[in-house]
């Protein structure tokens, strides 16, 4: 058996599959996140290990004992300093803070070839810009630093005592040559670092270390092999089989990815793609990343008072697909691809006295689909053919919304039994591939597919003059976000 851990935001999950791949057991434990500033978003990286004990020790022991290899997967981007002595030296700086906007432009022009060596553009969710800003603002902490991790590998640190990383993860640093799978000297040294403060950089399924002796007496284990793993989108995405070129996941959480796998890396940054290396050897992917999706429904139900958001996907279900002209934009946190604007917010526009709540409804989730559609479009100017997508995460409930967002995107979309459990599914998969060398054909397998929905031409039709009303909207927007 095999255990995969996902050390995300708002909790560590741990699961453990049999040999042929299936969960035979799941164990969560929560972290919260604190925010002392407006922009700020932190969490203690000691949380993070207590949590996975707590995780880990919840699943069965009798499966535990049978564990052959671990895997991890995590939340990216986030900044975790140590000292000489190994320990945190502040709370870590998360994907999801802001303050760095400042020094996303002081890092593009420190290292004018950022977007050429790291295929991305400068945001502050990656890792780099929280460098500069700690450099800035805390000069006492950054003299300090001798090593910088990505939270699943401060776990590793405490689960094994090795400094290593995976490409997937490493790759929204900011720090890596991502075509050439190496750390580049030329970005560290941007921030004031270089190669000796970061840890070694391994392929997701090869092996790092093993189990320290009090850690798997702890658990009830052997000393078994830890693999490198992956960052979430990466570990999710081997977890519903996306592992070869042109096939792609839809994730409907809080937030929306598009996520393409490729042989190629195929970098867009003017269009903010993020283009990151896969889990896998030799492979690569694009994302197009939308900070809000399912969000934006939970939003409109509690405005619009509607119980919940099955009744709110109802709603808009009895209104019908361009029910009227109201027009969601649903930027209600800003937006990433393809804008790369925090600043822009959200507008409902086109309404009139007629206006009902179930237009609204309709008008949500057009809008999403809309953003979406948009990133798709950045993704294919970057050369990528998608022609399929898995659906993952809580807005897979809604198949009513899936015939709107095929449509919109111009794809098919395949909604998939137990997606949900995606990151430590993908990391449980990477550690039987390291243990049994096993491929990733063979290994990460796509769940049952429980419905397919294909484009519909006469709705994509009906979609395209409000798509077009959108984007000219977007414009609109972020011109009154000028003038404010």
């Amino acid at each position: 058996m095999f255990l995969g851990i996902d050390v995300g935001t708002s909790g560590v999950k741990a699961v453990i599959t049999s040999n042929d791949g299936h969960v035979v057991a799941q164990c969560s434990a929560a972290l919260s996140v604190s925010r002392p500033h407006d922009l700020w978003s932190e969490q203690a990286a000691d949380d993070w290990v207590e949590a996975t004990h707590h995780a880990v020790l919840g699943l069965d022991a009798h499966l535990r004992r049978a564990v052959s290899g671990v895997g991890l997967a995590g939340q990216m981007h986030g900044a975790t300093l140590l000292g000489g002595d190994d320990r945190p030296l502040r709370p870590a700086i998360l994907w999801n803070d802001g303050r760095s906007h400042a020094q996303c432009a002081a890092l593009e022009t420190a290292e004018p070839a950022t977007r050429a060596i790291t295929g991305n553009i400068a945001m502050p969710g990656f890792t780099a810009p929280k460098l500069l800003w700690v450099r800035d603002n805390e000069p006492d902490v950054f003299a300090a630093i001798r090593t910088v991790l990505l939270p699943k590998d401060y776990v590793r640190l405490a689960l094994t005592g090795d400094k290593a990383s995976d490409m997937s993860d490493s790759a929204g640093t900011l720090w890596l040559d991502v075509a050439a799978r190496a750390w580049s000297p030329a970005m560290l040294a941007a921030t004031g670092l270089d190669v000796a403060q970061m840890p070694r950089l391994y392929e997701g399924p090869e092996v790092t270390g093993t189990l320290l002796p009090a850690i798997a007496t702890r658990w009830g284990m052997e000393r078994v092999p830890v693999v490198a793993g992956a960052g979430d989108n990466a570990a999710g995405a081997l977890g519903v089989g996306v592992t070869g070129e042109g096939q792609g996941m839809l994730s409907l959480g809080t937030s929306g990815v598009i996520f393409v796998a490729g042989n190629a890396f195929r970098p867009n940054p003017a269009r903010a793609v993020h283009a990151f290396c896969h889990a896998l050897p030799g492979m690569w992917h694009q994302m197009s990343v939308h900070l809000s999706a399912a969000s934006c429904i939970d939003w409109a139900a509690a405005v619009c008072q509607v119980p919940g958001p099955a009744e709110f996907f109802a709603l808009a279900e009895s209104a019908g697909p361009v029910a009227g002209p109201e027009l969601f934009l649903p930027y209600l946190s800003g937006e990433r691809t393809p804008h790369n604007d925090p600043h822009v917010r959200a507008a409902f526009l086109g309404m009139s006295n007629e206006t009902t709540t179930r237009q609204l409804a309709a008008a949500v989730l057009e809008g999403v689909a809309f953003a979406h559609a948009d990133g798709i479009a950045a993704l294919r100017e970057a050369g990528t053919q998608i022609d399929e997508l898995a659906v993952i995460g809580g807005g897979s409930r809604s198949l009513h919304w899936g015939h709107i967002l095929s449509s919109a995107l111009g794809v098919r979309l395949l909604y998939l039994e137990g997606g949900e459990i995606g990151p430590a599914l993908g990391a449980a998969h990477l550690a039987r591939m390291g243990v049994t060398g096993g491929n990733a054909r063979d290994v990460c397998i796509r769940p049952a597919v429980r419905a397919t929905l294909e484009p519909d031409p006469a709705l994509a039709a009906r979609l395209a003059p409000k798509q077009e009303r959108f984007r000219r909207a977007y414009q609109a927007l972020q011109h009154t976000q000028e003038i404010h």
